[in-house]
């Protein structure tokens, strides 16, 4: 018999030394600011422990089955709150995601010359930086052109964890929402449903995943599982224990992205991520605010949809807080896809010639 090489053995078992303690710090965290009785407390708590672990120089990341089945959980907690009620503001989405677009390319631009001009940031990589969301994308495009990534990830980052930390502590403390859980299925689904459910979402998201659709897991569990519940053939969801170990996950798994980052680079590029994101937020308030009094969607709904985080971690958001997920699911849909069609072309219109690239 064919033994597994000792190099193999060795690096196996430090890969799972490392999962096993990124998935202990961030319970850990999650259960501490649940505890607390924090807003989104699973999901902060899980995301801002792992993150200091990870900036401290441990070794965090989630393997990335876990991440896939994190966010099929997710998104068929999701999709259990889909009802009527959470699709009429249905005829606001059009004028809302016209908004968006404008705000995006308006943040990306007032972002990357506050980059510029304050830090002395190089155009291209500062106007990736600005743009927000579309990370993979980014990534690629910094690699095109020769930005500097280890910039870019710190700004980028940044933005997303102080998005999920203090957007839920905003939205209770201002009374925009409820502190408490909105009403989610209590009864758990029969196990011939947990599977139908599973099933669905599993074939939904590899279709989506083929068709190169974005944040496919998510999406694809969100609308399959939707599906089955809107045509009355399951009743229930997935068990609290799952539902709260999805949410940890999430924050996990955002927490997690800090573990390339050396604590000098991170402290380097505090600053311009600190500003870049007070910029950011300005602008945004300012088409939050519009829409808000001259529409008749929810303040809260408008501000978690504009909100230039993450798009699993603002729909896990929505999961925990009383915001429509269907509304800021469109939302930070449609911004993806805006970022991943006119970042290139911001780039290379207002980011340094190509030739100086090649140079």
């Amino acid at each position: 018999m064919n033994q597994i090489p000792q190099w193999l053995a060795d690096a196996t078992r430090k890969r799972t030394f490392q999962f096993l303690e990124t998935l202990s710090i961030g319970t850990a965290g999650g259960l501490l600011f649940l505890v607390a009785h924090l807003p989104g407390g699973l999901i902060s708590g899980a995301m801002l422990a792992v993150a200091v672990a990870a900036v401290l120089g441990r070794p965090m990341a989630v393997p990335t089955h876990l991440t896939q089945a994190v966010l099929v959980m997710l998104g068929i907690s999701l999709g259990s709150l889909m009802s009527r009620q959470l699709l009429q503001h249905i005829g606001a989405y059009p004028l809302t995601i016209g908004f968006l677009a404008l705000a995006t390319f308006c943040t990306t631009i007032g972002s990357g010359f506050y980059l510029q001009h304050i830090h002395g940031w190089d155009r291209t990589s500062a106007f990736l930086a600005a743009s927000p969301g579309a990370l993979s994308q980014i990534a690629l495009l910094a690699v095109e052109r020769g930005a500097d990534m280890a910039a870019i990830a710190v700004v980028q980052t940044l933005r997303v964890i102080i998005l999920t930390a203090a957007l839920p502590l905003i939205l209770v403390a201002t009374g925009l929402t409820s502190a408490s859980a909105p009403a989610l299925p209590t009864t758990v689904a029969s196990p011939l449903g947990l599977i139908a459910l599973v099933g669905a979402s599993v074939a939904v998201s590899l279709l989506l995943r083929i068709a190169k659709f974005p944040a496919s897991w998510l999406f694809g569990a969100m609308v399959g599982s939707a599906v089955l519940y809107g045509a009355g053939l399951v009743d229930g969801s997935v068990p609290p224990l799952v539902r709260a170990i999805s949410l940890i996950g999430i924050g996990t798994l955002i927490g997690s992205r800090f573990s390339r980052m050396k604590p000098g680079t991170f402290l380097h590029h505090l600053t311009a991520g600190l500003g870049s994101f007070a910029i950011a937020i300005a602008i945004s308030a300012v088409f939050v605010t519009i829409i808000a009094t001259t529409t008749h969607v929810r303040f809260a709904d408008v501000l978690v949809a504009y909100a230039p985080g993450a798009m699993d971690a603002m729909l896990a958001l929505a999961l925990t807080l009383h915001i429509d997920p269907i509304f800021v699911g469109a939302h930070h849909l449609s911004r993806f896809i805006f970022v991943t069609i006119a970042t290139p072309g911001i780039v290379h219109l207002f980011g340094r010639p190509q030739e100086d690239v090649d140079d």
